[in-house]
């Protein structure tokens, strides 16, 4: 004889089925929201590249500093306070990014900092590789401008910090600083140089050695609407086999309230 269906069975699977609904669709709403962050990023981006070449100054208004937007700085490069950022990987390569500010006026202070480009790592070897000079005098530089200094994420164990900016800038001897993630304020401070709010990505050759192939953001939304449909899917057919088991314990339930013929 066919074993009846437990009631408390059919609760669970109702239970978790409803429960797969609810996280699938979840994934689904992730997915859009990812998908539009990404193509407000491909906004930003075109926005920013159609706009005319800007000219930095120290008079320049925080609001004409778009993101994207090309930009030229000229003045005097100040590789004293030069850091470098580790862990910025090119082509699967470990490395560094050289950061430096350039000078627009001495009498104010008022600098930019500019990312000069990219230094693979010395396998091996326990100190950092020589950064390429700064050529000396007024210099011009072009390159696109962001924001911040795009930021890495840091993992590091229980107990122990990553190397942190010093806080005064230049270090005895000459030696770079290398830090995971460089937040303008903390370097104003540690420099006493008065910063843009952006900061200028390289993109001139200077012949210097430096790899100025900058990442650039993710803006395939188009992947995450299709993800976001496969996880709709999966959750239709989670209601489906919903119901389905729904339906079952109803047809059984009445089975057992009908009268006997």
């Amino acid at each position: 004889m066919a074993r009846p269906h437990s009631s408390r069975t059919t609760a669970a699977a109702l239970l978790l089925l409803g429960a797969a609904v609810a996280a699938l669709a979840s994934l689904g709403q992730w997915q859009l929201r990812r998908g539009d962050e990404r193509r407000a990023i491909l906004a930003a981006i075109e926005a920013g590249r159609k706009q005319p070449p800007l000219d930095l100054t120290p008079a320049t208004p925080p609001a004409e500093l778009a993101a994207w937007r090309a930009a030229r700085a000229a003045g005097v490069w100040l590789p004293q306070f030069s850091v470098l950022l580790d862990n910025r990987n090119h082509d699967g390569r470990p490395g560094y990014w050289l950061a430096t500010p350039m000078l627009l006026d001495a009498s104010t202070h008022t600098a930019v900092l500019v990312l000069r480009g990219w230094l693979p790592r010395v396998m091996g070897a326990q100190a950092a590789p020589a950064a390429p000079p700064a050529p000396s005098g007024g210099q011009t530089v072009s390159g696109e401008l962001q924001p911040r200094v795009p930021r890495l994420f840091e993992l590091w164990s229980l107990g122990s910090a990553p190397a942190g900016l010093p806080a005064a800038l230049p270090l005895p001897g000459g030696a770079l600083p290398q830090v995971q993630n460089l937040a303008l304020d903390d370097y104003a401070r540690a420099t006493g140089l008065t910063l843009l709010p952006a900061v200028l990505s390289q993109t001139d050759d200077a012949a210097d050695g430096l790899v100025r192939d900058w990442p650039q953001p993710s803006v395939d939304y188009r992947q995450n609407i299709s993800y976001a449909v496969q996880w709709f899917a999966f959750a239709a057919i989670a209601a489906i086999a919903w119901l389905a088991v729904l339906a079952g314990a109803i047809r059984r339930a009445r089975r057992r309230q009908a009268p006997p013929a």
